[in-house]
């Protein structure tokens, strides 16, 4: 008996899914442990060793490998909250990362901020000036040296920064996609030097045309590298001491793994790994369900995601924002608020109620657990309404105090604003709802879809208690719950289920038509560089999938749209072929005749992205079928619960999850227990249980 196991780990809670040979699943959930993650994740792997019957050594010495997604790298970029570092950059050019171009005044802002023109400011610069450094050295645009690197002020400049006791440095030079020849001397000279000091090269890390979002992603990737090395190698350390066998493989921002040794050398290419393992399970759980276009929601402690599955294939970026900074990262394109089950209420300087983006996280938590915490969450006005069962969660093992909730939203929302305690928790849920439908209806709408083209999953431990509402605010009629044992663990459930996937890129900016030839060597040599990539993972892949692409522009525009190029040899066939392509979805992401043809059509950055399919992939498997669609022989009792507030409290049936069948019927209004999230049937919808244990919730 072998496992795969995928192990989520997210600012309240840290979720496990385990997937044996026979197909047999089993989850568990553990409190996540700042500031020492790996903690959080020996504690989850105890509690799917407890419901194996096994000790975790026992469980670790047959596992084929975890796949480890965190949201450590994100957090610490977004909050700051990472080591000083220095910036080594071309003579005449360090001030590109404080100028920010224009960018600087629009990337990450909403419409509202961007009317703002007066109170708008550049971000702050990523590393002091005094640790922004220059070196004499030039390549012109095709890589060809115009000024050799000066080894002694570069060493110099080393130098300096090591003296003010840094440990890390990025190094960004002029044109080094073109010719890395100049970047990996430094690295040399670095190393000759202090060999212990972690060192990123733009040429490695965003090998793309722009100088300020390379630079940005290089020094972005190195203040969060070293903290990514070191956690994971004492993680790794400390599961090899407990007999894990397999390798401990990390999710990307682009859906797939890799291993987690080489993870630090592009760090950034983790950043939002956690928020696309929801996306990957939904494909993987589409492809068993028959659904190919998918809204993915995830609602955890923290945040509130949504990611897109258009026609079976996840909607991807080339690049992401982060602190008004683009970052250069091929990622699944995923949209998040802070609006989780302990994102906190509060009122604003106009007295208006406003849930989130600020989170109780883990430590102290929802006032409801009973840790300190003071301020109303999400959890406490679902406590409160009677969604959450008042014996806790997690089975009862996360106890929790119904009259803190009550008493937090008294103090800061219900006696402010003049309301009972019941209607101020009811205004929480809504609002809860309205900003959640707000997200949905920018992610799907914005990007040109339909909703009702769409079915929406929904997981995480809160999103099972809202996904109908928010379902119902953007007109999506099909809900599916994944349940079973991945309830609320749906995003560890996607890491198990990911594969490999490796991607190299570089920028050679030229017009289309394209020579083919210059269009294949560049495809070839990416080819062969992630090959030697995946080779290093050392893993067996049962196959192996090669995906190339170009992103494209029309000329005098700034939109890039990556555009799919077939496999094979190219010729002039292919390459207009290519550019049609583009012209077809530039015109379905912004509207027919948004392209100006005319212009000319630029090829600027080509990709190769291989995918090593791993032999052992984990799938749900099927439940036992009901005799009859009556769900009564699941029923445990009712309670009153508020799920309208101008309904009121209403008597609501309450059903064991783990009494259900598959196709067993729930009439709305109906409460799904599990052990490890709770399932709301509103009023006016049906809820089936599917063969896989999924609840279907349908509008009637």
């Amino acid at each position: 008996m072998g496992y795969v196991i995928g192990v989520d780990v997210g600012g309240t809670f840290t979720d496990a899914v385990l997937d044996d040979d026979a197909g047999t699943v089993f989850a568990a959930k553990a409190p996540s442990t700042p500031p020492d993650y790996s903690q959080g994740v020996l504690d989850v792997l105890d509690a799917l060793a407890a419901q194996l019957g096994v000790p975790i050594e026992e469980m670790l010495a047959k596992t084929h490998h975890i796949a480890h997604g965190t949201t450590s790298s994100l957090n610490a970029l977004v909050t700051g909250n990472v080591p000083p570092v220095g910036f080594l950059t071309t003579k005449g050019h360090r001030d590109s990362i404080y100028i920010m171009n224009v960018e600087g005044r629009y990337l990450g802002r909403s419409p509202e901020q961007l009317q703002n023109v007066m109170g708008q400011s550049k971000s702050h610069g990523l590393v002091p000036k005094k640790h922004a450094l220059e070196v004499t050295e030039r390549l012109d645009r095709d890589g060809n040296v115009v000024v050799a690197l000066d080894e002694v002020s570069a060493r110099a400049a080393i130098e300096s920064l090591l003296a003010d006791g840094l440990r890390a440095i990025a190094v960004s030079l002029l044109w080094s996609f073109r010719n890395p020849a100049h970047e990996q001397r430094i690295r040399e000279l670095v190393h000759e030097i202090d060999p212990s000091v972690f060192v990123s090269l733009s040429s490695e890390v965003s090998p793309r045309i722009r100088e300020f979002a390379r630079n940005a992603t290089t020094i972005m990737s190195t203040q969060i590298g070293t903290g990514l090395r070191d956690y994971l190698g004492n993680l790794e350390a400390k599961l090899r001491e407990r007999k894990l066998a397999g390798p401990l493989l990390v999710m990307q921002s682009n859906g797939g793994a890799v291993a987690a040794a080489e993870a630090p050398r592009n760090a950034i290419s983790t950043v939002g790994s956690v928020l696309t393992g929801g996306v990957v399970g939904a494909v993987s759980l589409g492809k068993q369900l028959g659904h190919r276009n998918i809204i993915a929601t995830d609602v955890g402690g923290t945040t509130f995601l949504v990611g897109l599955v258009v026609d079976g294939e996840p909607v991807r970026a080339s690049s992401t924002i982060i602190n008004h900074h683009p970052i250069n990262v091929p990622t699944l394109k995923v949209h998040a608020i802070g609006s989780g089950g302990g994102a906190i209420a509060w009122l604003d300087a106009g007295g208006n109620l406003q849930v989130g983006p600020h989170s109780a996280q883990a430590v102290p938590g929802p006032a409801c657990y009973g840790q300190g915490g003071t301020e109303p969450t999400n959890a406490d006005a679902n406590l409160v309404l009677g969604i959450l069962p008042e014996r806790g969660l997690l089975g009862g093992r996360k106890p929790l105090d119904k009259e803190l909730a009550r008493e937090a939203i008294r103090v800061k929302i219900a006696e402010p604003l003049g309301l009972s305690i019941e209607d101020a928790a009811a205004a929480i849920y809504a609002v809860q709802n309205a900003q959640t439908g707000d997200l949905l209806r920018k992610t799907v709408v914005e990007a040109g879809h339909d909703p009702r083209d769409f079915v929406l999953y929904a997981f995480g431990g809160a999103g099972p208690a809202h996904c109908a509402a928010y379902a119902a605010e953007v007109g999506v009629r099909e809900v599916i719950v994944p349940l079973g044992q991945v309830a609320s663990a749906f995003s560890a459930y996607g890491l198990a289920a990911s594969n490999i996937v490796l991607a190299a890129e570089l920028s050679d900016p030229g017009p289309m038509p394209m020579d083919p030839l210059r269009a294949e060597k560049n495809f070839d040599r990416l080819e062969s560089q992630v090959r030697e990539q995946l080779d290093r993972q050392g893993l067996t892949y049962s196959s192996v999938e090669v995906e190339r692409e170009i992103d494209m522009r029309f000329a005098m525009q700034l939109a890039e749209v990556a555009t799919p190029i077939p496999g094979g040899t190219l010729d002039s066939t292919a390459i207009a072929h290519a550019s049609e392509l583009f012209e077809q979805r530039y015109a379905e992401l912004y509207g027919a005749g948004s392209g100006f043809r005319e212009a000319g059509i630029q090829a600027i950055t080509f990709r190769v992205r291989m995918t090593g399919v791993l032999p052992f992939s984990p799938a749900l498997p099927d439940l036992k079928s009901a005799d009859s669609p009556d769900a009564t022989p699941a029923r445990i009792g009712s309670r009153k619960v508020c799920l309208d507030g101008t309904l009121g409290y209403v008597d609501t049936d309450v059903y064991d999850y783990s009494l259900l069948r598959a196709g067993h019927v729930l009439a709305g209004p109906a409460i799904v227990e599990v052990p490890t999230t709770t399932v709301v049937v509103p009023h006016a919808t049906t809820g089936t249980v599917d063969r896989l244990g999924n609840l279907n919730i349908v509008a009637q």
